[in-house]
């Protein structure tokens, strides 16, 4: 749907952006970390780690990376484990194996140097349209146009944009006043303004309308159609899959690293196997919610053999039948202190934590 000719004759393009402008100086954030120096490196890692997350959740997240990465060499230099100990618990694993493809193609493609281009900028690995204006507008306070999740929302009610935004004509117009509404100057200040707008003004449950400057051209208000813009999803039920894993330990935890493509890619995990293996006992039970289903956790528990040495456990239970290998993940026998700085499904890690006294650990 497009939006009525009486709301794109209201909002005069220079006027739109100069009441952004106002309200972030007076009512936007300032002290978001990446914010001070906003530098490209540090845009890009904030950008990725704030796809699908919240700002408050991120916060630690990217103060304790730029401790372990604080340029790009570190990072494109770094190994895939200590990558993934940095991100794990913020879910959505793929992001940080892009984030480093990313690092390798800046440092090795192009000598380090960031591209200040969006066209250069999408090129990339991992870097989207909306990546790639927040760090043209963020890093070099260049015209960068940007559409968001606080972006839609805003537009879409501001508009009376009507439709699923997944759709390609919606995602369109979405685009299209983007890039008309963006300024050719100030755009640090405005990218951060439009997202602040979305995010702490129009919300997507109890938004504050009245504090809003954008009021009165707003369709959604106008229109008392706040609660149904943009228009809600299609709900969809969410699967349930059961899960099998195995606990074997003594002094030392079989773990192992997952295939570079699936479910927790990348990761370290206690063995997954298909069906509960002969013998074992029930160690415990976990949940946990991914996008597209909802897994149901069993966790086995197999007795080491007298000699307390895990390594002779595995051969032990192959030899039995009661555990195999997947030659797609790589088995390892880690100590409690190899553990503490490997990287771990936060499920995972969090099981291990409760059910693995530190008395346990290797001396």
């Amino acid at each position: 749907m497009q939006p009525s000719n009486k709301t794109q004759n209201q909002l005069n393009v220079g006027d739109f952006a100069n009441t952004v402008l106002a309200w972030q100086h007076s009512h936007g954030r300032h002290d978001l970390p990446w914010q001070k120096p906003a530098t490209p490196y540090r845009v890009l890692v904030s950008e990725i780690m704030l796809q699908q997350t919240q700002v408050a959740t991120v916060i630690p997240y990217f103060q304790r990376w730029m401790q372990v990465f604080p340029n790009i060499e570190t990072l494109a230099n770094a190994s895939e484990d200590e990558v993934m100990a940095q991100w794990q618990g913020l879910g959505y694993y793929s992001r940080a194996r892009n984030l480093q493809k990313a690092a390798r193609y800046i440092v090795e493609e192009l000598s380090g140097e960031f591209p200040r281009e969006l066209t250069d900028i999408e090129k990339i690995p991992g870097v989207g349209r909306y990546t790639a204006g927040a760090i043209r507008s963020f890093a070099y306070d260049a015209y960068g146009p940007i559409v968001d999740g606080n972006v839609r929302r805003l537009f879409c009610r501001l508009f009376g944009i009507e439709g699923q935004v997944t759709s390609s004509a919606v995602n369109k117009t979405l685009w299209r006043h983007a890039e008309q509404l963006t300024p050719k100057t100030n755009n640090r200040n405005f990218a951060q303004g439009l997202l602040d707008l979305g995010a702490t003004l129009c919300k997507k449950r109890n938004p504050n309308c009245q504090a809003c400057p954008f009021s009165t051209e707003c369709v959604a208000y106008r229109e008392n159609k706040i609660e149904i813009l943009p228009t809600p999803k299609i709900k969809k039920t969410t699967p349930v899959k059961e899960g099998h894993f195995i606990w074997l330990e003594d002094n030392a935890l079989v773990l192992e690293k997952r295939p570079d493509k699936g479910i927790w890619a990348s990761l370290w995990s206690l063995p997954e196997v298909t069906e509960a293996p002969k013998g074992a006992t029930l160690k415990g039970r976990f949940k946990h919610v991914f996008s597209h289903y909802k897994l149901e956790a069993n966790v086995w528990q197999l007795n080491a053999p007298q000699d307390n040495s895990a390594n002779n456990a595995v051969a032990l239970h192959e030899k039995l039948g009661t555990y195999e290998r997947q030659s797609s993940h790589t088995t390892s026998i880690k100590s409690r202190e190899e553990f503490q700085a490997l990287g771990l499904p936060a499920p995972i890690r969090v099981f291990i934590e409760e059910h693995w006294p530190h008395s346990n650990a290797s001396e």
